[in-house]
């Protein structure tokens, strides 16, 4: 198996003592990830080159304790750190479920977004999926996913030649009219990367979250991304809408959120994206 030998070292250096058994767990595209069993306690541990993604997994735990604040159950981060050429992070391993108790999520998911910020941003920039995320505070949400959302990937995509020059200024143009499109709210603390994959359940069938990339946002982002590579029951949303009420028409507008997810899609992974990225450019503008 690879990176056995790191993985034993940096189990020496936290536990002092060797792992019983490591097992690779799927879904580590960026970082290898692997389920440990040390003495009694069970562990999940990340592991990839230090000078590949700086600060990636600093950066994951204080996203994970984030999170803690809501009432969503969150893997506990245990150490992380660098040794030798690696930086690793050990979390809590939480047995999975057999499915997600939907209405649960809906609840909690409300109370997430309950927890709110005076500007959008973050203290700090963190990562969505291998991209740096820019999270410098802006007053208000069309100035700050212009500026440290759409633009800069636009830009990206653009130097990556993956689209045209006249596609950037229909991005722009796009962006001018974000305060006509999408209702105001408060900046509401979210997932930021919430698809299918980083929603899973408890051994109770429990919501729980991982692999965040949270900032304080549009509290529509974390639907519109559930919804891009999938979907959710009804009664998800509607024991969300008990707490903290969807404004209306999101349906016809929830693609304009998914435009982000697109763009890192794009850069990250190449043109199979641009006609869902432009489709929705043509649609709004």
């Amino acid at each position: 198996m690879e990176n056995i030998k790191e993985i034993e070292n940096i189990v020496w250096k936290e536990f002092g003592k060797k792992p019983s058994t490591v097992n690779s767990l799927p879904g580590g595209s960026i970082n290898r990830v692997y389920h440990l069993v040390v003495g009694k306690a069970e562990f999940v541990i990340k592991i990839n080159l230090s000078n590949r993604f700086p600060n990636m997994f600093e950066k994951e735990k204080k996203g994970l304790e984030l999170l803690a604040k809501s009432s969503f159950k969150i893997p506990n981060p245990i150490a992380f750190g660098t040794l030798e050429n690696f930086d690793y992070l050990v979390l809590e391993y939480i047995q999975p479920g057999s499915s997600i108790n939907w209405e649960i999520f809906g609840f909690k998911l409300a109370q997430l977004h309950k927890i709110t910020y005076p500007q959008f941003g973050l203290d700090h920039n963190n990562y969505i999926g291998s991209l740096v995320q820019n999270n410098n505070f802006k007053s208000t949400w069309e100035e700050f996913y212009s500026n440290f959302r759409l633009l800069p990937l636009t830009e990206k995509a653009r130097d990556q030649q993956l689209i045209l020059k006249n596609d950037v200024s229909k991005i722009e143009k796009l962006c001018l009219k974000l305060n006509e499109l999408i209702p105001n709210t408060k900046p509401s603390l979210i997932h930021g990367d919430l698809w299918s994959g980083n929603l899973i359940s408890d051994k109770n069938n429990e919501p729980v979250l991982i692999d965040p990339a949270v900032y304080y946002g549009h509290p529509e982002m974390d639907w519109a991304m559930l919804s891009l590579f999938g979907n959710y029951p009804t009664i998800a949303v509607e024991k969300y809408n008990e707490i903290n009420p969807i404004e209306k028409d999101f349906e016809k507008r929830k693609e304009i959120h998914q435009l982000y997810p697109l763009l890192v899609h794009l850069i990250l992974f190449g043109k199979g994206y641009y006609r869902s990225v432009m489709s929705i450019i043509e649609k709004f503008n």
